[in-house]
């Protein structure tokens, strides 16, 4: 294994394809992990990989989404090629289904939502995937979704003509990528919708049998109903999926936008849970991550009362989440979520009527806060967790981080946090950072309201 390339020291080969290797290493200036794609010197003579070991430095060399892996550098160095990128610890799609099987609908949902905002943000700057497939699903430990591997993305405009087949992978080629039609956007819709139908059903729609080959498959039968494989899955995924999987382009979303409006109206109603927090507690519960990597990863406001006490949750292979970890509403999509655990009820009726107050301290950014506390009814009882509620509304929106650990985006529900003082951190690129210290009481819900101010120049 070599040992430094560059300006990164090498620490570990992380993993081995026919056309590079992966290694593990860190860019010492600035003390950070990458992942660095090394083109194997055998390779290095053929055009067609080279080309395309170029093409996915080029495809991606301007991206910054949140749901695609960011590339850092490119460069050749001894006659070999390199591509640093961006170090996501985690799983991929295509491991966690050999695992797994079927997945359950909610994080799957969720998953698929995060791939098509990735998709929607590239085919918005002219990019086709053409390879979505779950081996380029990677699913961090902090419960985040990322495309990776665009190494046989195109120009959507671009004059080039080469065929379908061999670019891609059969099983969620489109038909039109099959016969070696050109491409748009569509051919990627019909990719994430096998997608989704196989994290489901824990099976893909179309396999290799005697009489056919699966690219025959794909062309001329129709895939069994989910919901003839798995009953779970709500009618409403399950027209999404089909959409998705129409034949003729034409028949499909219009556009990745309108499958991500359909995914998140979907979530909205049938998913009260906060996104993040959803996929970190499923991967915890299928042992990709320990209790204590959860308890790091998340805020003690999104995990229920047996590790908010220091009791671990006991490690089983179930994907069913316990009443008590139902999560808090905190980002993640339109639809936000909603807590509930067995003391809230007793909390909320513990604390009498009346108004409160909230005390807070805006730190650097300015702009213009103001907090409002609506307090409950009177009521009795008496709380084992004394805990209050959070609302807050930004514009136009930003990333939260509370008491120094990261939340989720803006818009988000209310979020129950035990009493006492908070440290609210409001981040966007484009505009001023803004900390705020809150002081949640027992019962009362305080509402943080904040304008972002732009940085300047942007």
């Amino acid at each position: 294994m070599i040992e430094r390339v560059g300006n990164y020291r090498i620490t570990d080969e992380i993993g081995s394809g026919g056309m590079a290797v992966v290694y593990k290493g860190v860019q010492e200036s600035l003390d950070r992990v990458v992942a660095i794609k090394a083109l194997k010197t055998s390779m290095s003579d053929d055009e067609n990989v080279v080309a395309r070991f170029e093409r996915e430095a080029l495809s991606v060399a301007s991206f910054q989404h949140e749901n695609i892996i960011t590339l850092y550098d490119f460069f050749k160095e001894r006659g070999a090629l390199f591509m640093v990128m961006e170090f996501v610890e985690g799983i991929d799609l295509y491991d966690l289904l050999e695992r797994c099987d079927a997945i359950p609908t909610d994080v799957a949902a969720i998953i698929a939502l995060q791939v098509a905002r990735g998709l929607d943000y590239a085919h918005f700057r002219g990019v086709i995937h053409r390879d979505v497939k779950p081996a380029n699903v990677i699913l961090s430990k902090q419960g985040e979704v990322k495309l990776m591997d665009f190494g046989i993305a195109r120009v959507e405009q671009s004059d080039l003509t080469e065929a379908g087949i061999g670019l891609g992978t059969p099983a969620y080629m489109s038909p039109e990528q099959i016969i070696g039609d050109r491409l748009d956007h569509r051919s990627d819709i019909w990719s994430l919708g096998v997608l989704l139908y196989q994290m489901v059903t824990g099976r893909k729609p179309w396999v290799e049998d005697d009489q056919r080959t699966v690219m025959q498959r794909i062309r001329l039968e129709e895939a069994e109903l989910p919901r003839k494989l798995n009953p779970k899955v709500k009618k409403e995924l399950e027209r999404i999926i089909l959409k998705c999987m129409q034949k003729s382009p034409r028949d499909r979303y219009d556009s990745t936008q309108d499958l991500v409006i359909a995914l998140e109206q979907y979530l909205a109603v049938h998913v009260q849970t906060n996104y993040r927090a959803r996929m970190v507690t499923y991967l915890r519960d299928v042992e990709v991550l320990d209790g204590d990597e959860t308890q790091a990863t998340l805020h003690p406001a999104l995990l229920g009362t047996e590790f908010r006490h220091g009791v671990r949750v006991r490690r089983r292979r179930t994907h069913a989440l316990p009443l008590l970890l139902l999560l808090v509403g905190l980002g993640g999509g339109a639809a936000g979520g909603v807590f509930y655990s067995r003391w809230q009820k007793a909390a909320n009726a513990s604390n009498g009527g009346g108004g409160g107050h909230v005390t807070v301290h805006t730190g650097s950014g300015g702009g213009t806060a103001s907090t409002t506390v609506c307090a409950p009814g009177s009521g009795s009882g008496t709380a084992r967790v004394p805990t209050g509620k959070l609302k807050l509304l930004v514009q136009p929106w930003a990333d939260v981080e509370l008491d120094g650990k990261k939340l989720g985006s803006t818009p988000m529900l209310p979020v129950d946090l035990p009493v006492g003082k908070h440290h609210v951190k409001l981040t966007n690129n484009y505009f001023q950072t803004v900390e705020v210290d809150v002081e949640i009481r027992a019962g009362e819900t305080t509402k943080l309201q904040h304008t972002l101010k732009r940085n300047k120049g942007s």
